[in-house]
């Protein structure tokens, strides 16, 4: 099946290229990039010479849909959405790795970026996590990857919103994540002598991927659920370790609030339920498009602490979407997917 990659130069577009030429039915044709149309992928990106002799294209979506089966779009947020309209327009399937269409409701999306280009698509893509939506995923032609944040909140706290053990309010999330989640672009911020050796929280219950959380965590819980977002800046490139602080009234032990996770997760082949007392680690999962989760109950205090660690690059956003991809297209969902983490 012949692809397209729009945004193919930045982080989460080089990951997508990545898996995508191990993929044994996708055909990458097309590769785009404003800044370097012209310039092959090999000379830009040595890591890929020899494995991709393509050019990156400025994206031209209407003349690119002719000569592709499917396509991705890597593009910064509110750029995207006029790109899917016009891939759609063609009837090109897409997964969109923005959050142009992961919030249903228009209004919620206005508050927290702006105008939407295509406000017409808005609630019709399918939210792309496969652990929560995976038969709506099957034949669907729009999919709005999870972002990356929301990815390693909802996999260790939606069991316990379906099973009714913690309140739905006051749910406190504590995220540690590699620069690598805030693009390519040049910042001051991001500058290494900035970020080496230093941590820093940023948006403190004001980012945008509070509401996305709040809204799959509602879906789950059959009622509104309120969060309270920390995330924060780590000084390594990617992955991203999440700490979850929850409610549980009458106490939950360790032993019973693990069989919880074990049994909701036990059928996923990218949820990597650790055994009791053990806690997620970065390093488990870096390159990889598995999430490990973990709990451990302190009932002295009622309270719930949940764990996950992840590649924010892989299952929380390209390797994700490449899953997408494939239940969409009815083909094996690991397909290209399994690779474990590199070691050490």
């Amino acid at each position: 099946m012949r692809v397209a990659v729009f945004g193919a130069s930045g982080y989460t577009g080089l990951e997508l290229l990545r898996i995508l030429l191990r993929h044994p039915e996708f055909e990458i044709v097309a590769v785009t990039s404003e800044q370097r149309a012209g310039q092959r992928v090999g000379e830009a990106f040595p890591a890929l010479r020899g494995r991709l002799e393509l050019a990156f294209e400025a994206s031209v979506p209407e003349r690119i849909a002719e000569r592709v089966d499917f396509a991705f779009t890597a593009l910064p947020h509110a750029a995207s959405a006029a790109t899917v309209a016009l891939l759609r327009a063609a009837g090109v399937p897409v997964a969109d790795l923005s959050a142009d269409f992961r919030l249903r409701e228009l209004g919620v999306y206005q508050e927290w970026y702006g105008d939407h280009a295509a406000p017409e698509l808005v609630g019709k893509a399918v939210y792309g996590l496969p652990e929560l939506h995976r038969e709506a995923l099957r034949g669907a032609e729009l999919v709005a990857c999870p972002g990356c944040y929301p990815t390693g909140a909802l996999l260790p706290l939606v069991p316990f919103l379906r099973a009714g053990l913690v309140e739905r309010g006051g749910v406190a999330i504590d995220a540690k994540s590699g620069v690598s989640g805030a693009g390519r672009k040049p910042e001051a911020s991001l500058l290494f002598g900035e970020i080496d050796a230093n941590a820093r929280a940023y948006n403190v219950g004001a980012h945008r991927h509070g509401p996305e959380i709040e809204q799959e965590a509602a879906l789950a819980a059959g009622g509104d659920v309120r969060v309270t977002f920390v995330p924060q800046l780590i000084p390594t490139t990617r992955g991203i370790a999440t700490s979850i602080f929850c409610r549980a009234p009458g106490g939950v032990s360790t032993a019973d609030a693990h069989a919880v996770l074990a049994e909701a997760w036990c059928d996923e082949p990218f949820v990597r339920v650790l055994p009791p007392g053990e806690t997620p680690s970065l390093q488990a999962v870096l390159g990889s498009n598995f999430c490990d989760v973990a709990v451990f109950g302190d009932e002295r205090n009622g309270t719930l602490v949940l764990l996950s660690a992840l590649d924010n690059l892989v299952k929380g956003a390209s390797g994700q979407a490449i899953q997408c991809a494939n239940l969409m297209m009815g083909w094996p969902e690991q397909a290209s997917l399994l690779e474990p983490a590199a070691l050490p």
